[in-house]
């Protein structure tokens, strides 16, 4: 990091290091940042995302999203409301258990030092969170109520124990390590139903102020659908036959598929395999299982199949058509099963040139067509040509060879075909989802224990409520073992139990839950953390949720935010809360960046910890050189000039107010009337411009807008009657608790020296101020004026004089007509509060 003023005490006499001791003890003395729950006060609830405490602490990178809901939380608390601005930790899952498998050290205890170490930075930088509110996710206290919703869901038909294939690599290595080979194992692992939650997950997000490009990537992941399912008959090759069931969207193109493709994990692929194809399909699948789903789905990867060696029936022709394998397809999605319409299929189009299948079509472009009043049913023009095609034709258009269904348009197939098909019972209109149940289960140490007891006798039975929690066991050794079981397994006393139904010998479930689980309702256990009744406190959510403002990286848009919104949806249903939705306002950070312009990592070197720049240039610089950057969501270079230039501004306001400090006594009898309303005009166009940037997280242009203002009353500063009026007092008293949310030090520390602690013992607890819009209008403009293009004069003119009265003194002005006397004024060009400009000849 460059070099710039020295730490600590700077030239003008600011020294943030005494300042942020002083006014931090005073501060948590005082208990400033307790939660307030007045009944009188409305309230506000912010947010931010639960991170999970990693071993390398907080980069600057991080307090972008802390230090805006800090300001947030600050500013709303002036303005009168109860805030709940807490704090927690996401500490069970995998990113804790690797970092301790690395370190050799008990998760439990390197989360604990890196809770201390985030604490601790970020107290450096004074976010007022209230540490009486502070959870963590993996102490009994908390993991006791994530299994009290796992029961909540398995008693509502929504968690289930499930066959499902998981990325699986035998030394316990995550799959992503392409120097490790991978492949997918069948495990049984346990499911959240959140398919069931599809429609209320679409349709409440139109009730929610979130922005649009989350939205679009949660009905994306969503991927809902409308079309039909048709069930194809599936011919063994020993004899009898099978139900195929598809789901499509171009019903309308049924007539052409010549063939069908599974996915290599489709569970009829053994039974519909000829004998004499058994060996390359087993090929192809075992390859298949080195390949990731998005590597599959891939647009840019060749298609490629194997041939079962038997055959499908179409309910709608009675054709044969032969069925593959592909691994473009993916059980994952629909029925694991496909339509092929090479003709009407990019996809299709290219697998069937690639192995030589019939390319038929059945669909032409309505385009010479007509229409047929009395069926409605559209003709194809005379002579239609169906000549070899040199790739899909993929528009829809009007159906053709396709019997009594001839001349039916695309978007009608879904219903007459829908229709036709119900009534044989051969398939019918279905709305299909992309996304999948919510895989919950991960054979892994750390994480919740899944409350579940095995019983020969009685299945899969569930801990009772009064039992829990069911503790996570302490070990010494505790990496994946590779079998395909947690290593809770080898825990004899913790999986040998009795069955809570019959009272005979049973096993507990040794799966743990994702990490997610924690994150799905932890929102909930923020406004009373000790309530020990419940997960939650009936009467503090009913007060405090939902969360007004929710603010983190838009990296958690399909996962965290999907799963939050699913476990409310849930809750409100079973009645134990009041709302639909946990999050009524989401913002998202943009990336901090290095300062060579690349992501911040130890690798490249260019990491900024909040403990070096604090040291060096104090807490509130970092936090408003953090607000100036640029906007919220943008990504953003570090830059050491640029903090340094604040630093500047830091000592510039410091020296400022201690040079010219208000007068308890003054009054504005001696101030020039001009100048009185010129500074009441920045007072209250400043106010407004903050208030509506804070509120707009637009912190760069609020940062901004003070710098403007200390420069108004720098330049004013030299007018004794100025400094000594109570206009002076007025505005040193604004500005600071405008700059009290940004820099709180600072602002406090000239509070009490300018002994404005006589209205509010802290600049804290001052009210926001409020402005008036009848003072944002001047009463006289000063206009440079320029005559072909250099400035020739300044008039001093009435704010509401018109601009021919405007023209009259300018052109009167002696100034003026010495460059324009014997010349024709061209051009008289006013920019409106700015400048006059005359092009004269």
């Amino acid at each position: 990091m460059a070099t710039t003023e020295g730490a600590g005490k700077g030239r003008t006499g600011y020294d943030h290091d005494a300042l942020q001791k002083k006014w931090s003890e005073r501060w948590r003395g005082d208990g400033l940042y307790r939660t307030r729950q007045d009944p009188d006060r409305p309230k506000f609830y912010c947010l931010d995302f639960f991170p999970y405490p990693s071993g390398a602490g907080l980069s600057v990178g991080h307090l972008r999203n802390y230090v805006p809901t800090d300001v947030i939380s600050r500013f709303m608390t002036m303005r009168g409301y109860n805030v709940l601005h807490p704090m927690g930790w996401d500490a069970f899952g995998l990113p804790a258990e690797n970092y301790a498998l690395k370190m050799g050290i008990h998760p439990a205890r390197t989360t604990a030092q890196n809770v201390a170490t985030y604490k601790r930075q970020m107290a450096l930088v004074e976010t007022c969170y209230d540490w009486d509110k502070e959870v963590n996710s993996s102490t009994p206290e908390y993991y006791r109520w994530t299994q009290w919703f796992f029961l909540l869901l398995f008693d509502r038909g929504l968690a289930y124990q499930a066959e499902g294939q998981q990325w699986w690599v035998e030394d316990g290595r995550c799959w992503r390590h392409t120097e490790t080979a991978v492949t997918k194992k069948s495990l049984k692992q346990w499911y959240f139903k959140i398919t069931d939650y599809a429609e209320p997950l679409i349709a409440d997000l139109e009730t929610i102020e979130w922005p649009d490009h989350i939205r679009k990537m949660q009905l994306n992941w969503i991927g809902r659908s409308e079309g039909c399912e048709v069930i194809f008959k599936g011919l063994r090759p020993e004899g009898g036959e099978v139900d195929l069931p598809i789901f499509t969207t171009r019903v309308d193109t049924i007539f052409g598929v010549t063939y069908m493709v599974l996915a290599p994990e489709h569970p009829l692929v053994g039974a519909l395999t000829a004998p004499p194809r058994r060996a390359a399909v087993s090929a192809y699948i075992e390859e298949s299982r080195r390949k990731s789903d998005i590597d599959r789905a891939s647009t840019d990867k060749e298609k490629t199949g194997v041939a079962l060696g038997s055959f499908a029936v179409n309910p709608l022709n009675g054709e044969r058509i032969p069925i593959w394998i592909g691994d473009y397809v993916l059980a994952s999605y629909g029925t694991g099963a496909v339509m092929a319409v090479p003709a009407h299929d990019t996809r299709d189009f290219a697998f069937a040139r690639k192995y030589g299948l019939l390319i038929r079509q059945v669909i032409f472009p309505r385009d010479g067509a007509s229409r047929n009043e009395v069926t409605g049913r559209w003709v194809a023009p005379a002579g239609l040509p169906v000549a070899e095609l040199d790739a899909a034709l993929v528009d829809p258009g009007v159906m053709f060879r396709s019997g009594p269904f001839d001349g039916l348009a695309s978007e009608d197939a879904t219903r007459v075909l829908g229709e036709h098909l119900e009534a044989r019972r051969q398939g019918g209109r279905k709305v299909n989802y992309k996304f999948r149940d919510w895989l919950i289960s991960r054979q892994r140490y750390w994480g919740c224990p899944i409350p579940i007891v095995h019983c020969d006798r009685c299945g899969a039975v569930p801990v009772p409520k009064d039992q829990l929690p069911v503790l996570l066991p302490e070990m010494t050794e505790f990496k994946p073992s590779g079998t395909g079981r947690s290593p809770l397994a080898t825990v004899d006393s913790f999986v040998r139990t009795s069955c809570p139904r019959c009272g005979g010998a049973a096993e507990r479930e040794t799966d743990t839950m994702d990490g997610f689980a924690c994150s799905s309702w932890y929102f909930l256990r923020f406004p009373d953390p000790g309530h020990g009744e419940g997960p939650f406190s009936p009467e503090a959510v009913r007060y405090w949720l939902p969360v007004d403002l929710y603010v983190g990286g838009a990296e958690h848009a399909v996962m965290h935010l999907l799963y939050a919104r699913f476990w409310t949806k849930v809750m409100f249903d079973a009645g134990l809360i009041h709302f639909r939705e946990p999050f009524q306002r989401l913002r998202n950070q943009g990336m901090l960046l290095g300062a060579d312009g690349t992501k911040m990592s130890k690798s490249r070197g260019n990491v900024v910890t909040p403990d070096e720049v604090v040291q060096r240039y104090g807490a509130d610089t970092v936090r408003a050189y953090l607000l100036f950057l640029g906007s919220f969501e943008q990504e953003v270079p570090w830059s050491d000039e640029a903090i340094s230039g604040m630093y500047r501004f830091m000592h510039r306001v410091y020296d400022l107010m201690t040079r010219f400090p208000a007068r308890a006594d003054g009054d504005d009898r001696d101030v020039a009337p001009k100048v009185a309303r010129e500074l009441e005009f920045w007072i209250h166009k400043t106010v407004k411009k903050v208030t509506e940037d804070v509120e707009s997280f637009s912190f760069n242009t609020g940062v901004a807008a003070l710098m403007e203002f200390y420069n108004k009353l720098s330049s004013l500063s030299g007018d004794p009657s100025v400094v000594s009026s109570a206009a002076w007092a007025r505005a040193q008293r604004t500005f600071l608790t405008l700059l009290a949310p940004i820099a709180p030090f600072l602002a406090e520390e000239m509070w009490e020296r300018l002994g404005f602690t006589r209205h509010s013992p802290s600049v804290h607890r001052e009210a926001w101020p409020g402005f008036d819009p009848a003072k944002l209008v001047t009463a006289e403009v000063e206009y440079p004026i320029q005559v072909n293009g250099k400035i020739r004069d300044k008039l001093v003119v009435p704010a509401d004089l018109d601009e021919a009265g405007l023209k009259a003194r300018v052109l009167a002005s002696p100034k003026v007509m010495q460059w324009t006397e014997g010349k024709t004024v061209r051009n008289f060009i006013v920019v409106p509060g700015r400048l006059v400009s005359l092009v004269v000849k």
